[in-house]
């Protein structure tokens, strides 16, 4: 029954850039390996080690975040990568930059440069990318993505880069069997997933998700400027 989760929900998607393409079948390759969480609670109870793992990215964010404006230009992400040793084209990291910046701020807030970063260390493993060799350097960090991209790999239960509602109802099902209210949880967390409201959710938008989920949104920096 697994196998057939989701494509009837959604039979003709297809991916709406070069980036979210690659993305896809980057992560159906990632998730025909499987997945070591059984549970969607047992990703809940990670929520405050992969917190405290993604707040260490702001020492990075700081850094090249030249002109303290809160926010990331391409200039200084492309800056950023050479600084990581993280081999891009100028084209990558336009498609990357385009697909992370949601806010349309002309750069990235925190939120948007943590899911970009997962982003590369998901697309790094895509043996026909260009930039498959990189490495960040950072184990915990890996770890800390490697973390969020095996939970995308257990809620997509068909293996084909996206997770459907119905994906979703059957991962919180395996956790509350028999509870009332596990369909209407399921939902919401569905719904705030999906913010294009396709019906089907991609690694990108489930990031976007999660950093909400643990408390690291786009207004996290301002809050913290007016707090000093």
């Amino acid at each position: 029954m697994g196998s057939v989760v989701g494509k009837l929900e959604s039979p003709d998607c297809v991916p709406e850039t070069k980036l979210e393409a690659k993305m896809v079948e980057a992560m159906r390759h990632r998730a025909s390996k499987g997945s070591i969480i059984r549970s969607f609670d047992s990703i809940i109870l990670k929520f405050p080690k992969i917190d405290d793992s993604l707040r260490k990215c702001k020492t990075i964010f700081q850094q090249f975040d030249e002109d303290l404006n809160g926010i990331i230009d391409r200039r200084e992400l492309k800056e950023c990568f050479d600084g990581l040793e993280i081999s891009l084209t100028e084209e990558e990291i336009d498609d990357l930059f385009d697909a992370c910046d949601i806010s349309t701020a002309m750069g990235m807030k925190f939120n948007e440069f943590i899911v970009l970063l997962c982003l590369v260390y998901l697309l790094k493993d895509d043996p026909n990318a260009k930039f498959s060799k990189s490495q960040f350097g950072m184990p915990k960090l890996e770890e800390t993505f490697e973390s969020l991209v095996d939970a995308f790999a257990f809620l997509d239960k068909n293996k084909d880069g996206y997770v459907s509602k119905s994906e979703m109802i059957s991962a919180i099902n395996e956790t509350t069997s028999g509870e009332r209210s596990s369909g209407r949880i399921a939902m919401r967390r569905f719904e705030e997933m999906d913010w294009d409201k396709n019906g089907m959710v991609n690694f990108k938008e489930f990031l976007f998700a999660f950093t909400h989920w643990v408390g690291i949104d786009e207004n996290e920096d301002g809050e913290e400027e007016e707090e000093e």
